[in-house]
């Protein structure tokens, strides 16, 4: 968009009356050019400002935001030796929902590691929604240690992760599938499972929203808030009788937390995953805030 400037400048009083003087003397006069004043060039708008505009459609918007998103502090710790990852969630099983807090460390050289596993009482029937209430009760819950060796802590997708769109969605769900009624649905759940598997830097984290732009009927369902009371832009895919609701943060394109609910005999939810902390640590017992 073309930004207008004034066309005329204002001169003083006293440079006015300072020509009128010349004018009166003999010989020419050459006033003094005004110094133009320094500018400050405008700084670039928002990702969540770009992605939020009127008038855009969902793909739109996340195109547009995979194009300006910007660095988050673990993009710069990608040395460190261990991808660090804390999750909460509640997941659907047979006719219960579980309802766990993991702490993971991968040792990116050879995939060993180590979790801690906090779980609460699993909760009977269908239809529970999480409540903030439930995140507060994992800190008094009992913790359980998992050593992996090498070899057992497998990413997602193998690494290096690949930063081109068509080939990330290949990896994801097979492109053989993309006529069927799941394939959006497996889509989706690809970039979750890769998210809440290993750390995506800014340019992965720009593919894997370039997947979901080319998600179908992917929907925006504006500004929306995740059980951890972080605030980031929803979308929204329904498919293969099922919803699920992505919530992105509107700066560094990090995926904050995703729910689907399913529809049908067994309607309710499914699962619910808070991305709570991503990154790097030099231990596998240190957290992003330095804390054992």
């Amino acid at each position: 968009m073309l930004r207008t400037t004034p066309t005329t400048r204002r001169w003083s009083a006293g440079l006015i009356a300072g020509l009128l003087l010349a004018g009166c003397q003999p010989g020419p006069a050459s006033p003094t050019p005004a110094t133009p004043s320094p500018t400050t060039p405008p700084a670039p708008p928002s990702p969540a400002l770009v992605a939020t505009a009127p008038g855009l459609t969902p793909p739109q918007r996340l195109r547009l935001l995979a194009g300006t998103i910007t660095v988050a502090p673990a993009d710069r710790t990608i040395d460190l030796p261990y991808t660090y990852l804390h999750t909460q969630s509640w997941t659907r099983a047979t006719n219960v929902i579980t309802r766990s807090d993991l702490q993971r460390w991968r040792r990116d050289a050879d995939d060993s590691g180590r979790e801690v596993t906090r779980r609460l009482p699993d909760v009977r029937g269908l239809a529970h929604r999480p409540t903030p209430d439930e995140r507060r009760q994992f800190a008094a819950a009992g913790t359980k240690t998992t050593r992996y060796v090498s070899g057992e802590l497998e990413p997602y997708l193998p690494e290096p992760l690949t930063t081109d769109i068509a080939e990330l969605a290949g990896a994801l769900a097979p492109r053989e599938l993309a006529g069927e009624p799941a394939y959006p649905r497996m889509l989706v759940q690809g970039v979750v499972g890769v998210a809440t598997s290993q750390y995506l830097n800014q340019e992965q984290r720009a593919a894997a929203l370039g997947v979901l732009a080319d998600v179908p009927a992917i929907s925006y369902q504006g500004e929306q808030t995740d059980l951890a009371g972080r605030t980031g832009l929803g979308f929204t895919v329904s498919a293969d009788n099922s919803q699920t609701q992505l919530i992105v943060h509107p700066r560094t394109g990090e995926i904050l937390s995703a729910e689907e609910r399913v529809h049908g005999a067994k309607a309710g939810l499914f699962s619910y995953v808070l991305i709570l902390e991503h990154g790097h640590t030099g231990t596998d017992t240190a957290t992003l805030g330095g804390r054992p």
